[in-house]
């Protein structure tokens, strides 16, 4: 044996191409001065999911590397029927069991959440801090010195979370509470606890934090889990190959798992967290419809333009990260602005071209519904007036 490859924390589902230590056996393959002329597989099911070793063993063949393989006692060999249809059997066992320990792993944690209040583990809520309560309940972890933890209440992010609820049941907005906190200088999430906040860069308070803060209702005292979850979606539709990626997105409030008696101390009552999720409700105004809502992003800063309503006609706007949460920056780019009807004229053809297709022109609502159910969002471009699909491809529209 010259070398080994071993992935750590990845899933199966993902292509070799994806895998760190997958990929570089690839680039080992492709290496014409290579020290092995053959790959000894530890375990079949880790290493192909699916059709995985049907879509690998052309490769295999092309670079004149053999596979061993622990169910066949020696190489695969494609050209054998019997070979061919074990490995698709061995993945689709592989797929079920996937599926299978998810279920049991999302029935486990429903209950001991659901009846026992047990912290399941990630980041501690703002305001709290985790602590230990003792060996786990089950010997053998036990055994292994695995301790349960628990949330309580953090004496100096504590009473900042008790101080924006008792601000919001007052009539304060969001980002009047905001501004607020950056005022007084309070150092935001991200700024208390950096190293379990990698993800976040920004010193400020934004409102997206204070809003989360605000509708998290495990600041009642009761554990809740299952508020999001992981799916899975293609990469390119048109090429499955490339596998998946993992999108996070929240769950309808009736899935959330929520524990039957408080499991950690309060910083707000059940009654005074209802109440302010009711506060200054935003009104609907009728007959404002936004159809490309959420699909936008903007060319110069990366974030996700805003829905506005502009003479009597709907546009998307990015103030690039300014609000009435942070004073203004007159030193930063301009507004970046484009209407509806603009976007909405190019979509037919935009369409035409991500699909490829000789058929009868879509009109532009079919167009957008590709969009959206094959979650292919767009990027405008103030500077050249375009809009791009974030595909492969690249797809780039003029606008009129």
């Amino acid at each position: 044996m010259v070398a080994e490859f071993f992935d750590i924390g990845r899933s199966r589902s993902l292509p070799w191409a994806r895998r760190p230590q997958a990929a570089a056996l690839l680039a080992a393959l492709a290496d014409p001065d290579r020290e092995f002329d053959a790959i000894v597989i530890g375990s079949s099911e880790r290493a192909f999911r699916g059709q995985q070793f049907a879509t690998m063993a052309p490769l295999f063949a092309h670079y004149g590397v053999a596979v061993w393989l622990p169910e066949l006692g020696g190489p695969a060999d494609p050209a054998l029927t019997e070979h061919d249809e074990l490995m698709v059997l061995l993945g689709i066992l592989a797929k079920r069991e996937v599926a299978r320990a998810r279920i049991r792993a999302r029935t486990a944690m429903t209950v001991q959440a659901r009846d026992q209040g047990r912290y399941l583990g990630g980041r501690p809520p703002y305001g709290y801090r985790l602590v230990d309560v003792g060996p786990h309940p089950n010997r053998a972890m036990a055994r292994r010195g695995v301790h349960l933890h628990a949330l309580a209440i953090d004496p100096a992010t504590g009473p900042i979370v008790q101080w924006m609820f008792a601000q919001r049941l007052t009539g304060h907005s969001k980002a009047r509470i905001t501004r607020a906190l950056n005022d007084a200088g309070i150092p935001s999430p991200g700024m208390t606890d950096p190293e379990r906040n990698p993800h976040r860069h920004g010193t400020r308070w934004t409102l997206t934090a204070v809003r989360a803060i605000l509708a998290n209702p495990r600041y009642t005292g009761r554990q809740v889990w299952n508020r999001q979850r992981t799916d899975h979606v293609l990469l390119d539709p048109d090429n499955t190959t490339l596998g998946e990626r993992d999108v996070m997105r929240w769950n309808p409030r009736e899935e959330w798992v929520i524990s039957h008696y408080p499991a950690h101390p309060a910083l707000v009552s059940e009654m005074d967290f209802v109440r302010a999720q009711s506060v200054r409700a935003t009104v609907q105004v009728p007959g404002r419809t936004y159809r490309l809502a959420g699909m936008i992003t903007c060319g110069i800063c990366g974030r996700r333009m805003e829905s506005c309503w502009v003479h009597q006609h709907p546009a998307y706007r990015c103030r690039h990260g300014h609000s009435s949460a942070t004073p203004p920056d007159t030193t930063g780019p301009r507004n970046a602005y484009v209407r509806e009807a603009q976007i909405w004229a190019v979509l037919p053809a935009l369409h035409l071209r991500l699909t490829d297709t000789r058929a009868d022109t879509p009109s532009a609502e079919e167009a957008a519904a590709y969009l959206r159910e094959h979650q292919i969002g767009l990027t405008f471009d103030p500077a050249t007036r375009t809009v791009t699909a974030r595909t492969p491809g690249r797809e780039r529209m003029h606008l009129g």
